[in-house]
């Protein structure tokens, strides 16, 4: 059963997806719930079912009392690693909130300090806190979104069904095709990548 945190009123969960992605932006939200929601569908994104995830996005969006999504591309990616790009995801998406949090929880186990706002980060906590569980739903289902549009433009790498991770049929287009300017040059795209030409 998830829970509230709720140390305080204004109370923001943020998290991020994409994270471990060959092609596609990371992206991250930030949502702030009621203090009495509930919802006995939500969790983790990972344990829901797409048809799951894409209902409780309409909800969430529609319950909160404020709500940010942050894509950050593959070239700032690039420029300063996955990880640093994650939590720039986070910081971005916290700065769309109308209002201004007085305490942030974060998936994970790395963020940094944010607008002098006191944070905690949780392990697995999009398994545990609601507010947590509804950023991965937005962060997933938003970028899930991206990837389907892009997937237009190149269908040649299946970026509607396999989103952007290293599925051996994503390497195999790789292979095939090259990279497109939605790939992330800085990423390990082959395990024989030094015979790729980037």
């Amino acid at each position: 059963m998830l829970k509230s945190c709720y140390r305080t009123l204004f109370e923001a969960g943020t998290d991020e997806a994409g994270r471990g992605c060959l092609a596609g932006p990371v992206t991250a939200a930030a949502i702030i719930l009621p203090e009495k929601f509930s919802n006995s569908v939500l969790n983790d994104s990972k344990q829901l079912s797409e048809a799951k995830r894409d209902s409780l996005r309409p909800i969430l969006e529609s319950k909160a009392l404020s709500f940010g999504v942050c894509h950050v591309f593959e070239e700032e990616i690039d420029q300063m690693n996955i990880l640093n790009a994650s939590i720039l995801a986070m910081h971005r998406a916290l700065d769309q909130l109308q209002k201004q949090p007085s305490f942030i929880i974060v998936d994970g186990n790395r963020f940094k300090p944010y607008a002098d706002i006191e944070h905690c980060c949780i392990i697995k906590g999009d398994g545990k806190y609601l507010s947590i569980a509804a950023a991965s739903v937005l962060a997933k289902t938003h970028r899930d979104a991206y990837m389907a549009k892009i997937h237009e433009e190149f269908p040649m790498y299946n970026w509607k069904k396999n989103k952007g991770y290293p599925t051996k049929e994503h390497r195999e287009a790789i292979k095939k095709y090259g990279l497109t300017k939605y790939h992330r040059k800085s990423f390990k795209q082959l395990p024989n990548q030094l015979t790729l030409d980037i």
